[in-house]
């Protein structure tokens, strides 16, 4: 069977990773989480139900910026922070996308070094404009192709327009149900 993958970045957060987690595991859908570094560490009672519930943990940050706007040592400094944390609680991270998978020249050695796989997007939703499910659904729909990973935010990250992840957690509901309709199996990375 063929799979989508749907990655959710900028969590956890205390009402919207819930209730993702609630709806992928009701459907057997499996996510890739992509949390900052300190909601992770605020909230490690949801990474250890990510890990629980075999869902894919990768590193974001520890600092929201842009790589692009930074030198390797600091990019090493972030990536050895969120790994950190990550790894005291309980996962092994061995993906990393950048936050707006920008990426500099010294991006993929970082990323070498410390053994991980950078990993971008095909299908964006834009969730973090605060757009309705319906809208995202249909600027997205006719470009869910097998081995498509779809972005999505469980939380608010630095430049969103959007309130809360209700949006987003009904976008999810649509995507399970392409999948199931298709034949497509919703996988974590």
């Amino acid at each position: 069977m063929s799979a989508l993958a749907l990655t959710l970045d900028d969590g956890p957060d205390a009402v919207t990773t819930p209730r993702l987690l609630d709806l992928l595991g009701a459907h057997g859908a499996r996510a890739t989480f992509f949390p900052m570094a300190e909601r992770a560490a605020a909230h490690p009672e949801l990474i250890a139900r990510m890990l629980s519930e075999h869902h894919t943990v990768g590193v974001h940050c520890t600092a929201h910026e842009r790589h692009s706007e930074h030198d390797a040592q600091w990019g090493r400094r972030d990536a050895d922070r969120s790994l950190s944390v990550l790894t005291a609680l309980g996962a092994r991270p061995g993906l990393w996308r950048t936050p707006w998978g920008d990426r500099a020249p010294w991006t993929a050695q970082v990323a070498a070094e410390r053994g991980l796989r950078l990993v971008g997007w095909d299908v964006d939703t834009h969730d973090w404009r605060g757009d309705t499910a319906a809208e995202m659904w249909t600027a997205t729909c006719e470009r869910l192709h097998p081995g498509a990973i779809v972005l999505a935010h469980d939380g608010i990250g630095p430049g969103a327009r959007r309130r809360h992840g209700a949006e987003t957690i009904a976008y999810a509901a649509r995507l399970i149900a392409h999948a199931d309709q298709h034949g497509l199996e919703l996988e974590a990375l």
